[in-house]
């Protein structure tokens, strides 16, 4: 993966997600130090948040398309309660309105998990909003030598649908006889007259 080839082989998305578990042990240390310490009933509700605002309605949504594109309001809502700006935003603004503690631990161990745990990053307009195997990724992988990654989620790939609003390919027009440009010598000596 680099800036011409934005996309991750089997063995860097393992090498990506490695480096969230890394994250995910550190904050999983971090509450089991200060369990004592923790606020719960804050600790809770800052962890179920983020799916509930982030996840939550767009997975329904995405189930009860019927193979149909879904809002990309849904995408944008998990990417933005996914992301690590937001939540350390929401843990500043935490900090200076109750004061920091120990339950804002959770929203490191939740974006942390979910990357490192179960592979989820952001979330591409450009594919379904739950995890489905595309078939231009397995040729592109295909093209290098790879294996390919096992299907996710579901017990065999299904139609990659519920995305991207597919339109027709322009229908190429045919000029009209009359006005094609001579291609003959005398042709185009009879067009000049």
């Amino acid at each position: 993966m680099d800036q011409a080839n934005p996309f991750e082989t089997p063995k860097t998305f393992s090498l990506h997600r490695a480096e969230y578990l890394v994250g995910f042990a550190v904050s999983t240390g971090l509450l089991i130090a200060h369990i004592g310490e923790i606020r719960w009933l804050p600790a809770v509700a800052l962890f179920l948040y983020i799916d509930l605002i982030g996840y939550i309605p767009g997975a329904i949504a995405f189930r009860r398309s019927g193979g149909q594109p879904i809002s990309k309001v849904y995408y944008v809502l998990y990417n933005v309660m996914h992301s690590l700006i937001t939540q350390a935003a929401v843990a500043a603004a935490w900090c200076w309105l109750i004061g920091p503690e120990w339950a804002l631990l959770v929203l490191p161990f939740h974006l942390f998990g979910d990357r490192g745990l179960f592979g989820n990053f952001m979330k591409s307009f450009a594919l379904p909003f739950e995890p489905v195997r595309q078939s231009g990724y397995l040729r592109i992988l295909d093209d290098l030598g790879l294996a390919h990654p096992k299907p996710v989620g579901h017990a065999q790939d299904p139609e990659p649908v519920g995305h991207i609003v597919k339109r027709p390919a322009p229908v190429a027009v045919p000029a009209p006889a009359s006005a094609a440009a001579p291609t003959s010598a005398p042709a185009r000596e009879e067009a000049l007259r």
